[in-house]
C-alpha cells in the first residue's frame, strides 16, 4: 500500500512541475516574433516609445495580446496584429519574449 501511495506522489508532483513550466514554444515565438521587430527591436529591446518586451513575465505579454485583441486596450496597430493570432501563437510570443534579456 505504501508503495502505491508513493507511485501517486510522484505522478502528481510531476504533473505539477509540468504545469509549472512555461505554456509556449520560444523558437515557434521567435519566428512569429519577426513582425514585431519593426516597433519592437529584434529581441524586443524596445524601440522609441514602444515598450521593452524581453525579459516580462511570460502572463503579462499574454494577457496584453489578448487585450489588444479584444478591444480592452486601445491602440489600432497593436489590434491589427494582435487579432490574427491564435492562443498557442500568444503563448510562443511570450515564452520567446521573457527568456530574452
Amino acid at each position: 500500500m505504501r508503495h502505491v501511495f508513493l507511485v501517486v506522489a510522484a505522478i502528481a508532483v510531476s504533473g505539477a512541475a509540468l504545469s509549472a513550466q512555461a505554456a509556449g514554444d520560444a523558437e515557434a515565438g521567435k519566428a512569429k516574433a519577426k513582425a514585431c521587430a519593426g516597433c519592437h527591436g529584434a529581441n524586443g529591446q524596445g524601440s522609441g516609445s514602444n515598450p521593452k518586451l524581453a525579459g516580462k513575465p511570460e502572463a503579462e505579454i499574454v494577457q496584453a495580446l489578448k487585450d489588444y485583441k479584444s478591444g480592452k486596450r486601445a491602440n489600432p496597430v497593436m489590434k491589427t496584429f494582435a487579432t490574427p493570432l491564435s492562443d498557442a501563437d500568444m503563448d510562443n510570443l511570450a515564452a520567446y519574449y521573457s527568456a530574452q534579456k
